[in-house]
């Protein structure tokens, strides 16, 4: 007789509970998402950008304006005094405009000069935007010290949607336009052997040439770190990147 083997213990009962979640531990995709979807991009430049361009303006329209009108606004020209009577002793520190260069038909200067107005446009609907579709905000514009530091130039223009991702791009476009061409303008001269100002003296150099040229290359670099890492950062808010802290030296904020 064949005899069945007793199981030594019962099985146990199954659970009929559901599980306990570990998605308080690891957040979902859903949770990533959802946390995305709330964060709120804008283009936020400090008012040092503002400063900048109503200094700069102007100053590149005094310029294009003498090169376009010569030999008119040259010494000796109909329209030279008082308006452009600064580019005769200009003339003789950089000859790209003075009457070597023109006599020459050197066209790098006319050139420039046709560039400054395309860049100019784009600057004056950048002002456009950031006035018209935008906001004064007392707080710390992007890539500058606090407000409590530099006062009103360190506080913030606010525009946000398509608009200030329209300003981001026209900024950053023209930024990038005018530290390209005066570095072009730099690489020139040194690739000519400094042919139109190497007979300037050091100081002479330095304080009519390289510091007043230098300028449109340093603040068109912050204008371009700004306005870029805005770019970025809409890019990889809308790519469903993460959103690691509200500062605003980081990539990607929350507003």
């Amino acid at each position: 007789m064949v005899s069945t083997r007793s199981h030594p213990k019962e099985f146990p009962e199954p659970e009929l509970t559901p599980t306990k979640s570990t998605s308080t531990s690891t957040p979902s995709r859903t949770t990533r998402k959802a946390g995305n979807a709330s964060a709120k991009w804008a283009h936020t430049p400090s008012n040092l950008t503002l400063l900048w361009l109503f200094i700069s303006l102007p100053l590149v329209a005094w310029d294009t304006g003498y090169v376009m009108l010569r030999p008119h606004s040259m010494p000796g020209g109909s329209v030279h005094w008082p308006i452009w009577a600064p580019y005769e002793l200009y003339g003789k520190v950089d000859y790209i405009y003075g009457w070597k260069a023109f006599n020459e038909n050197n066209g790098f200067t006319a050139a420039q000069g046709a560039l400054n107005i395309v860049e100019s446009l784009m600057y004056f609907y950048y002002l456009y935007i950031l006035f018209v579709d935008g906001k004064q905000v007392a707080k710390r514009g992007r890539g500058a010290l606090s407000p409590g530091v530099l006062g009103w130039i360190g506080e913030q223009r606010y525009v946000d949607g398509g608009k200030g991702a329209l300003a981001a791009l026209v900024g950053f476009s023209a930024a990038l336009m005018t530290l390209s061409k005066t570095v072009l303008y730099w690489l020139n001269e040194y690739f000519s052997g400094f042919e139109n100002i190497g007979h300037n003296s050091v100081i002479d150099l330095i304080l009519l040439w390289i510091i007043p040229n230098g300028a449109w290359i340093a603040l068109p670099i912050y204008i371009c770190y700004v306005t870029g890492s805005e770019i970025i950062q809409g890019l990889t808010i809308a790519a469903g990147g993460a959103v690691p802290s509200s500062d605003d030296t980081f990539l990607v904020k929350t507003e």
